[in-house]
């Protein structure tokens, strides 16, 4: 039986939502309150003394590349940067080679991660067969092989009779789906957001609304047809509205950002930076401050690192043939936290977040929270940690992102998950 008390950090539990300085007993992997006798024989201690303790972090949206892509990441990295990152959970989408659109496909996945035993690994299932959103993949197959969403995440569901029928089959196997919201043939061959700044490039640009009538959309999909939707990687100002206004009128929609969206604007491209290709883009700072305000009035429910790995080789290169996409799993958690030093989000805003959030939407059972009879699943935080994100630092496989050198404050150092103790940095 293994035994584990956390004592004297500042523990933070968006069940509760209190922030209060206790001490903490897990017992095999649950949160047990304390035994009345004042010493527990055989428990391992940590001493969390000025340090911060946080539910463990979920990250909903990750791509690990496996199989198919093991030269961008595989399992295994992927879930070595997640701990670095402080996450005890992450969910692989499924544009895979094959994709995640069977039994066999999602086992894989799920028992290649049980055989590396480090993190929790959650599948995201295929909506549609081989990704081509021509015909629905077996949705129950997949609900009862263990996958926790679906989605063809890199493919937006062009067709809303297929999308309808993803939404309805999913709300009978009480699965959400996640939709990459955007119309392809409005977003064409641009490369970057479409505004001054491609202009000044030269370059093709995405307009705004690319995304917008995709989200639009599908809110009135879920809407009419009373279904779960989740939309990914929220980018601009009025996508944030038409989300806004549909949870107001009652729809069961949630939505997530990415780190970078509020982090980073569209100037980070002014000299051609691979590293800062991404789809959605970068946008204006306009569409940045719409995301902080979003996170702040909880219209978005999940910061989510959409961490999307490509070898050195694919991003060295022109912007025009660049690929899109960044990795994120280690800045997603600092970054963040320069919004609670900003003060526009509080640390029980970043663990609904990044924790509670992402385990409801997912029905990950008792994650999410610091209480009796939850998963012991713990990301224990120095917030206060200054260093700087260095290529060496970097657990993933590859290496494109645009932090790198970027001075950080706020590093997690240690996580708990499936009853263990594990060093993050």
């Amino acid at each position: 039986m293994r035994k584990l008390i956390i004592k004297n950090g500042i523990v933070v539990d968006p069940v509760t939502k209190t922030e209060i300085k206790r001490d903490i007993y897990i017992e095999n992997g649950v949160i047990k309150d304390f035994p009345r006798e004042k010493t527990i024989k055989g428990a391992e201690t940590l001493d969390a003394k000025g340090l911060i303790v946080l539910p463990g972090l979920i990250d909903m949206h990750v791509h690990l590349r496996e199989p198919g892509f093991e030269y961008k990441e595989n399992i295994k990295s992927g879930m070595e940067a997640g701990v670095a990152g402080g996450f005890t959970s992450i969910c692989c989408m499924p544009n895979t080679n094959p994709p995640n659109d069977s039994k066999s496909v999602n086992s894989f996945l799920l028992n290649k991660a049980k055989s590396i035993n480090l993190i929790n690994l959650f599948t995201i299932g295929a909506v549609s067969k081989g990704l081509n959103g021509a015909s629905l993949a077996n949705i129950g197959e997949l609900k009862e092989s263990g996958a926790v969403a679906i989605s063809d995440d890199g493919n937006p569901v062009d067709d809303s009779s297929l999308m309808a029928r993803a939404l309805l089959y999913a709300k009978t196997f009480d699965l959400p789906v996640i939709s990459h919201s955007e119309d392809i043939k409005l977003r064409g061959k641009g490369v970057m957001n479409e505004g001054a700044v491609s202009q000044r490039l030269g370059v093709a640009g995405i307009p705004n609304i690319a995304e917008e009538i995709a989200v639009a959309r599908d809110v009135l999909l879920a809407k009419y047809y009373d279904a779960r939707l989740h939309i990914a990687h929220v980018s601009t100002k009025g996508s944030v509205n038409i989300i806004r206004r549909a949870k107001k009128e009652g729809a069961n929609i949630t939505c997530e950002t990415c780190p970078h969206y509020f982090t980073l604007s569209e100037d980070s491209l002014l000299n051609y930076n691979t590293n800062a290709k991404m789809n959605p883009p970068l946008r204006a700072k306009d569409d940045v401050l719409a995301i902080k305000e979003a996170l702040l009035d909880g219209t978005i429910d999940v910061i989510a690192s959409d961490h999307a790995p490509h070898s050195e080789d694919e991003k060295d290169t022109t912007l025009d043939d660049a690929p899109f996409g960044i990795i994120g799993l280690q800045t997603s958690l600092p970054l963040t936290l320069k919004l609670y030093r900003e003060k526009r989000l509080t640390l029980t805003d970043i663990a609904m977040l990044m924790s509670l959030n992402p385990a409801n939407i997912l029905n990950l059972g008792n994650r999410g929270g610091i209480k009796n009879g939850f998963a012991g699943d713990i990301t224990i935080v120095d917030i206060n940690k200054k260093w700087v994100f260095t290529k060496d630092r970097i657990k993933s496989l590859s290496k494109n992102s645009p932090f790198i050198d970027m001075d950080f404050v706020g590093l997690p150092l240690y996580i708990v998950v499936n009853a263990n103790l594990i060093k993050a940095n």
